[in-house]
């Protein structure tokens, strides 16, 4: 039978309170401090998802398909949070007083590997492919029929107005596949890591505070949308310190509404 290797950690949903006021200017500057405090790891995670951004553009590049690029800066905020999970646990152990060190963060994230992030770490996967084959789907509506050969012609399409109609719809349906996955994610994750719960009552508290507190949770949404958007555009280098910024940041807007974090 399998040991709890975090035996200590409390187990159920804590209680959670309304977003307090100003909490996501509190966030930033907290995930700020913590950035600069252990910047190691961050900028680790920031250079693996500006490597992977380049590959991905090399490989869609080279292939022609430029539409293929779209879909994949529409997708990133599907996976963006499992990107930066090590700065969670870089913020919860400096919020403990716990040791934050490279090789202990790294520790924790291997021993995540048995409990229940990986469960939803999947459905993130799958909800990506998914909106890669809906999107696929939404091209071959629009533009099945025309010529993709470069980025001069594929710019040329993207202008008319089947491009734009394409574009207009694709924008809708990935905001909404992206305000999904936030949802389930913005506490989700944190939870998963500082209790013993279940992936899908973490996901069901996740979407249910968010539902309860739209306006609030809608402004941290559109703070992060607006950063990655952002950090894409100087060659997705500003990913090395906008996506760990945010990670540290996410940890403390879970921290400030649940009560007993840690």
């Amino acid at each position: 039978m399998q040991t709890n290797p975090y035996p200590d950690l409390p187990a159920g949903v804590p209680p959670f309170h309304a977003p307090p006021d100003g909490f996501v200017a509190r966030a930033l500057r907290m995930g700020w401090d913590d950035f600069r405090a252990r910047p190691g790891f961050g900028l680790i995670a920031g250079a693996a998802a500006v490597l992977a951004g380049w590959t991905l553009l090399g490989l869609t590049l080279w292939a022609g398909h430029t539409f293929w690029l779209i879909l994949a800066v529409f997708g990133f905020p599907l996976v963006a949070p499992l990107c930066a999970l090590g700065t969670y646990e870089v913020s919860r152990r400096i919020g403990a007083g716990e040791p934050a060190s490279l090789g202990a963060v790294l520790h924790r994230l291997r021993i995540e590997r048995g409990r229940q992030i990986p469960w939803l770490s999947m459905l993130m996967v799958v909800g990506l492919l998914f909106w890669f084959f809906l999107g696929h789907m939404i091209f071959a509506l629009f533009l099945g029929l025309k010529p993709m050969v470069n980025v001069t012609t594929s710019l040329d399409v993207f202008l008319s107005q089947d491009g734009l109609m394409m574009m207009a719809l694709g924008t809708v349906v990935g905001g909404l596949f992206a305000f999904l996955f936030f949802a389930m994610c913005v506490l989700g994750l944190p939870l998963l890591l500082a209790r013993e719960v279940d992936y899908m009552t973490a996901i069901l508290t996740s979407v249910g505070h968010v539902r309860r507190h739209p306006r609030e949770m809608i402004t941290w949404a559109f703070v992060i949308v607006v950063l990655l958007a952002l950090a894409m555009l100087p060659g997705l280098l500003g990913l090395l310190v906008i996506l760990p910024w945010l990670g540290h940041a996410s940890w403390h807007v879970y921290a400030q509404m649940a009560a007993g974090a840690r």
